[in-house]
């Protein structure tokens, strides 16, 4: 048998043994999307949809790829019963978002029997979920009343990476007290923004940006923290980066600007390459692996999905994030790997790969 053309699916680099990459098309609405499964092996494939305008098509392959295989990893470290999975719309350049695109991603999944779960990612509001909702029932991420469980899950990612930090601050200086600590903050959208507010409440110093540089500003100035333009966050002198926009933000270049002490942010899939990981730990920066401090939000939808649940339940399993982290930087410690590579081997062996 002749190899795949290097053109193939198979042959992408984020390609990693997928059960399932499906592309759809819908000539009525003017849908298309690519909805990734990496691995059913706990459960259905559970993870997000995102509503994205790409400079190219086959960029929204590779990132449902990488995001459906961190959803993989995610759950599987957050003790979910849940696969890893992922769906991404193509949005046109003018990124009108209609109902009937909705409804026949609804149907997209529909057509996928159950394997595949979605709820709200970069793009895509509850409100569009409850559209979805109106063409199949494997949604969560629905709204909510207040103090229910489920809904939105930007504020408790939030929460999640909150503690995170906290943890990390432990790790290097002995102690939770944010009091005085540097943080600097890439996005201050619902995760960002959520913890940009617990922070200030602790007494960190905090530098915000955003590519909606009004929007940082404004945050800025309700908390008393500094503000610089998004193309700068990454070179700030501060103890603490917490990245919390898009992915892929750490690389050759950016990781030898760092003047931080640590990494530990909501983004998802913030190493632009596995050699990333070595090159923060060979710069001594503590590394919080994205997919388990991030996995507030799918512990939100997820286990509101599998029911019944109080949102006190949820806030106790996301309280789980941070000695999650110990964990991992104690066998990095021990084991002289990277903390990403450390999580990535538990999570391999937890899907049945390792």
């Amino acid at each position: 048998m002749s190899s795949p053309p290097a053109t193939s699916p198979w042959s992408l680099p984020d390609f990693d043994a997928h059960e399932g990459v499906h592309l759809f098309h819908d000539r009525a609405s003017g849908l298309r999307a690519v909805i990734a499964i990496h691995s059913t092996h706990l459960g259905p494939g559970a993870g997000g949809v995102r509503f994205w305008h790409y400079a190219r098509e086959d960029e929204a392959i590779t990132d449902a790829l990488r995001l459906s295989r961190g959803m993989s990893y995610k759950n599987a470290m957050a003790g979910l019963p849940m696969g890893g999975g992922k769906g991404v719309i193509l949005a046109g350049a003018d990124r009108i978002k209609t109902p009937a695109l909705l409804r026949a991603f609804g149907d997209a999944i529909a057509g996928l029997a159950g394997r595949y779960v979605t709820a709200e990612d970069v793009g895509i509001a509850e409100a569009d979920m409850s559209v979805i909702a109106e063409r199949t029932r494997f949604v969560s991420g629905l709204p909510v009343a207040a103090g229910e469980a489920g809904g939105d899950p930007g504020p408790v990612t939030a929460e999640g990476v909150y503690l995170g930090i906290r943890a990390a601050a432990r790790a290097l200086f002995g102690s939770e007290d944010m009091a005085g600590l540097r943080v600097a903050i890439q996005g201050v959208g619902s995760v960002g923004g959520g913890v940009a507010r617990r922070l200030a409440a602790d007494g960190a110093l905090l530098t915000l940006a955003d590519v909606n540089r009004p929007r940082a500003a404004t945050l800025a100035a309700e908390l008393g923290a500094a503000v610089v333009d998004a193309a700068d966050i990454l070179s700030v002198e501060a103890d603490i980066l917490s990245p919390n926009a898009l992915g892929a933000i750490l690389n050759a270049g950016t990781i030898g600007g760092l003047r931080v002490r640590a990494v530990a942010g909501g983004a998802n899939n913030q190493l632009a390459t596995p050699g990333d990981a070595d090159r923060l730990f060979e710069r001594g920066i503590l590394y919080a692996p994205d997919y388990v401090i991030n996995a507030g939000g799918i512990i939100n939808v997820a286990l509101a999905y599998l029911g019944p649940v109080t949102r006190a339940d949820i806030l106790a399993r996301v309280g789980e994030i941070a000695g999650r982290l110990d964990a991992i930087w104690s066998e990095s410690a021990a084991t002289g790997l990277p903390p990403s590579v450390v999580a990535d081997g538990i999570a391999q062996r937890l899907i049945g790969r390792g």
